[in-house]
């Protein structure tokens, strides 16, 4: 990484964690194959879902390339359709906030069981694969934050490191939820977890629906 793209690295790894830790359909299935099934299968399901996110890295590049190399205010529209979703989401994460926790016990077995190592990477891989919200965040953060310039194995490597962060925290919620009393303690308080996250995720696509806003204005003086 050279300093050039620190800032932007920075501003990429900070919002994706604040997506990465919120409880989703991620969070909820390494939760059940870790409660239900174990440390080995949880683990298996987290890897797995690191993986998924390589899929969206993939179309998320190659959709981005061809964007770049359209007319600019095609582009703008997109940044600013980018930071309305991020707003979305963080209104969203608030109006939601312990809807996710509460619900995890009852659906716990809602799903076929995935009890070999390969069916919990699969599972794990499908869930985030297939997340039509993992779709949108991934065009809105890409269309954001990285710029335009910003070379393709750069790129990759912010693609590369979300792959890598994904895997490691679901490890982190299987190693620590196959004990049931720390399970209960984080339902009791995940509706104020999820609020913070909601609240830096406004604050965060604020900040660059501001600066849009400044282009735009700039642009037709």
């Amino acid at each position: 990484m050279t300093p050039d793209y620190l800032g932007e690295f920075l501003a990429l790894a900070a919002i994706h964690f604040l997506a990465v830790v919120a409880p989703g359909p991620d969070f909820a299935v390494t939760i059940r194959q870790s409660v239900l099934y174990g440390r080995r299968l949880g683990i298996a399901t987290a890897v797995g879902i690191g993986a998924g996110i390589s899929v969206h890295v993939i179309y998320t590049l190659l959709g981005v390339g061809a964007l770049m190399h359209t007319t600019p205010w095609l582009l703008s529209a997109a940044e600013l359709v980018g930071g309305a979703y991020l707003l979305y989401l963080g209104v969203t994460f608030i109006r939601q906030a312990g809807k996710h926790t509460t619900g995890l016990a009852l659906d716990a077995g809602a799903e076929a069981g995935a009890r070999s190592f390969r069916q919990s990477f699969g599972l794990g891989f499908l869930t985030n694969a297939t997340n039509p919200k993992a779709t949108l965040f991934f065009l809105a953060v890409f269309t954001t934050v990285v710029s335009d310039s910003t070379p393709l194995r750069i790129q990759m490597f912010y693609g590369g490191w979300m792959c890598l962060v994904n895997a490691g925290w679901f490890v982190l919620v299987s190693l620590v939820f196959t004990s049931p009393p720390v399970r209960e303690r984080f339902l009791r308080i995940g509706h104020w977890f999820e609020r913070l996250m909601g609240v830096l995720l406004i604050a965060f696509s604020m900040r660059l629906l501001w600066g849009i806003g400044g282009v735009m204005f700039t642009f037709s003086k």
